[in-house]
């Protein structure tokens, strides 16, 4: 009896073993393909649910309809909310098990087949041109960005001042999830600015005479103020002003009393005495050593300059006739006779521009 109940066993087994073959068999039968002749890329701004993916796939031409992506989720016991929004390359054919993996959230939060985006932000003077810029890019708004930089949480977290913070962003051509949120997108700077900052880079701040990172970028944010296009300047022009702290004397940089006056000044190519005279502690024609934090996102080549400064004693600056390039000097006596020059080439350039 005990030899029929086990052969039975046996066949019953084999059955079931048979059948849940075929099963699979079947299954790797029906994992089709999309119907996309090309790839296609798409952006899930928000977490999709299992209708609305399936609404999107249909709508951009990978799918059909929608039934097998419906059956394959259900049978595989997919939690629809695993969906993660952010972008997506679909390529042409592809099976329909990667497609439904594709979007299901892996263990850090993202699609399995989420891909990065471009990222680029350069030219930004203030925390609101960095959250303009960013929010182009990612899922994060700019209202977000800007809230979330400017919070009692994220200066705590970073270890920086409202004024300091703006140090910590470093213009570069990045890669990141479209599906970035704010504090995301922070945290991902924080460890670029953290890579940046090497056990090099220390000590040639300490060497220059400055005590932060955020020092040196405020530095930086002088020099690429007073000349964003000959590279060659700022290695002078950063030792000008290291010179100038050094010595206990004003730095008297325009740029910085024009910040002041935020974007009223913007296009005006003749500055005034009654514009520097404005009462506002990045003011250096007021106010005694560096400002509170910069006046502008500077690139890091700036900041490297100002680490691998010029050997030299000049004090003074002043603009060429032409408006390219600057005469310095280390004598007042020098800078004034500078000034002369430059002021008649000024009078001369405005009056021919206005007739």
């Amino acid at each position: 009896m005990a030899k029929k109940i086990g052969v039975l066993f046996v066949i019953v087994t084999l059955v079931v073993g048979f059948f849940q073959r075929e099963r699979i068999l079947q299954f790797f039968k029906k994992d089709s393909r999309t119907v996309n002749a090309a790839e296609v890329k798409l952006v899930l701004r928000e977490t999709p649910t299992l209708y609305s993916l399936i609404e999107t796939l249909i709508a951009n031409g990978v799918l059909e309809n929608g039934e097998e992506f419906r059956s394959f989720v259900e049978d595989n016991e997919i939690d629809s909310t695993d969906f993660a929004a952010g972008k997506y390359v679909i390529l042409s054919g592809t099976q329909l098990s990667n497609l439904v993996n594709g979007f299901v959230k892996n263990t850090e939060g993202q699609g399995n087949a989420e891909v990065k985006v471009n990222v680029v932000f350069n030219r930004c003077r203030t925390l609101e041109d960095i959250g303009s810029n960013i929010s182009k890019c990612i899922l994060a708004d700019s209202a977000s960005i800007v809230e979330y930089i400017k919070s009692e949480t994220a200066q705590k977290k970073y270890g920086f001042t409202i004024e300091q913070i703006p140090a910590m962003f470093l213009p570069y051509d990045y890669e990141m999830y479209f599906d970035t949120d704010a504090e995301g997108f922070v945290a991902f700077m924080a460890e670029r600015f953290k890579e940046f900052w090497t056990a090099e880079r220390y000590a040639k701040l300490k060497s220059i005479g400055l005590n932060s990172p955020s020092q040196a970028v405020t530095v930086a944010s002088i020099v690429y103020s007073e000349q964003s296009q000959m590279s060659e300047e700022w290695p002078i022009i950063a030792k000008l002003y290291l010179n100038r702290i050094n010595q206990g004397m004003m730095l008297q940089s325009d740029p910085t009393f024009k910040f002041c006056w935020g974007d009223k000044l913007d296009g005006v190519e003749r500055l005034l005495n009654v514009h520097k005279a404005i009462d506002c502690p990045y003011n250096t024609y007021k106010y005694a050593g560096l400002p509170p934090g910069p006046i502008c996102i500077p690139p890091a080549a700036v900041i490297d300059a100002v680490l691998n400064p010029a050997d030299v004693n000049y004090l003074f600056m002043c603009g060429k006739p032409g408006g390219q390039g600057h005469n310095f000097a280390m004598t007042n006596g020098e800078h004034e006779r500078n000034v002369a020059v430059y002021r008649v080439w000024l009078r001369e350039y405005l009056r021919a521009k206005n007739n």
